[in-house]
């Protein structure tokens, strides 16, 4: 017997925001029949593609810690660096820059949502391929 993953929980000082951020992050949508609205303290997202859930879920205390789960990201379209620079222009901050990490390019770039929650930004598929 196994199991599998029913979908991805995160824990938010604000819900709603999380959720509306991470969408336009990631291309996902509320779920059908189930929109997210301010105030909400459950807010769950759905990758239309896939159809991966991210669940945000309301708790009292912030962030204390480095995540010991955290996404790691590829570009759908464009490279990394392109990628890298959307996001932070939506909120995220560089919190390591390891692009350099194997002396060749081929790293990546930890960045942390609006809340702190640290995630990765690796090349995309066509920058693995060409290299």
């Amino acid at each position: 017997m196994t199991s599998f993953v029913s979908h991805t929980s995160v824990d938010a000082g604000d819900a709603y925001a999380q959720s509306e951020w991470w969408k336009q992050v990631l291309g996902y949508v509320d779920v059908d029949g189930d929109p997210n609205l301010p105030g909400h303290e459950e807010c769950m997202i759905l990758d239309p593609a896939t159809g991966h859930h991210l669940l945000f879920i309301e708790v009292p205390e912030g962030k204390s810690a480095k995540n010991r789960l955290h996404l790691d990201l590829r570009p759908r379209e464009g490279t990394r660096d392109e990628e890298v620079e959307r996001l932070v222009g939506i909120g995220a901050t560089v919190v390591a820059d390891r692009r350099e990490i194997r002396g060749d390019g081929t790293g990546w770039v930890v960045l942390a949502d609006p809340e702190g929650n640290e995630f990765c930004v690796l090349r995309s598929e066509a920058e693995r391929a060409a290299s």
